[in-house]
């Protein structure tokens, strides 16, 4: 679960809140807003947002989701269930730049409310911009409604996109990414010393390599501290190589794992091969 929970106000906060929430309760406080998460940037996890959705029914409360980098999923008809529910949230925040590969930045803060929150919210009403007495229709001034005045239109570039690829080409790129992410998680299960971190939701997949001189090394405090040295050495090798870069990292306890995001259209499995080769070839004297 990775929804988080903000508070404020002094009524009682439902113990169903408190089972769920990340954050330290405190006495008197309720909350008024869930943030809830629809791939998470490591791990690339989904919260249950239907599970979500009606908590946040039954208490009042707004229920935004971050699907900044999951949200594209709901381009695949086999892959938007990872989003169900998603059609409940007051507000969803999804950047198409990412797994769709629009033009960067291209950012989306979709809303239900139809009362003009967003110009409500960031209309500065400067004296000196978007004067209301213009000769044309004032209502489609955008800058006064944004979050940013001088931001970039977005919504220009991703329809752009969608224009130029088309419905099936944008779902064809979602499913596509995620085949090669399935395609790599089950060669890492076939390889020795090579172990996944956790069975991936999404196009994440986190490993770890363990070199031959651990491999009949009993799994303890020693281990994980030797484990741990391992990925950024790999990476120093291959960066200086020139032959390839991977990212790695902790997270949550766990000591520096390899992640491997698959979004470019143009990758193959053949590229997905030649990553375990290469921390293989790498790696295998340490």
């Amino acid at each position: 679960m990775q929804a988080s929970f903000f508070l404020s106000a002094p009524n009682p906060l439902p113990m169903e809140l408190q089972n769920h929430s990340q954050m330290t309760y405190q006495q008197g406080a309720a909350p008024f807003l869930v943030c809830a998460t629809s791939g998470t940037t490591v791990l690339g996890a989904f919260d249950p947002l239907d599970e979500i959705a009606d908590i946040c029914s039954r208490y009042g409360l707004w229920l935004h989701v971050d699907a900044s980098w999951g949200g594209s999923a709901l381009m695949s008809r086999k892959h938007r269930k990872l989003l169900h529910g998603i059609h409940r949230a007051d507000s969803v925040a999804w950047n198409p730049h990412k797994m769709l590969m629009a033009g960067i930045q291209c950012c989306a803060l979709l809303v239900k409310d139809n009362t003009d929150l967003l110009k409500r919210c960031y209309s500065a009403k400067a004296s000196y911009l978007f004067q209301q007495d213009k000769f044309y229709d004032v209502s489609y001034d955008t800058g006064d409604k944004s979050i940013q005045c001088s931001r970039r239109p977005d919504a220009f570039k991703f329809w752009m996109t969608w224009k130029a690829l088309g419905t099936l080409g944008l779902e064809e790129r979602v499913n596509r990414a995620l085949a090669l992410a399935r395609y790599l998680v089950e060669e890492i299960k076939k390889r020795e010393g090579f172990r996944l971190l956790l069975e991936p939701e999404f196009a994440n997949v986190c490993f770890w390599y363990i070199p031959p001189s651990l491999r009949t090394m009993q799994e303890g405090p020693e281990f994980w501290a030797k484990l741990n040295l391992i990925a950024p050495a790999i990476k120093e090798r291959m960066m200086k190589k020139g032959s390839m870069m991977l990212g790695y990292q902790p997270h949550q306890g766990k000591v520096n794992f390899f992640r491997q995001v698959v979004i470019s259209p143009q990758v193959s499995r053949e590229d997905m091969d030649f990553l375990l080769d290469e921390i293989d070839l790498l790696g295998r004297d340490m």
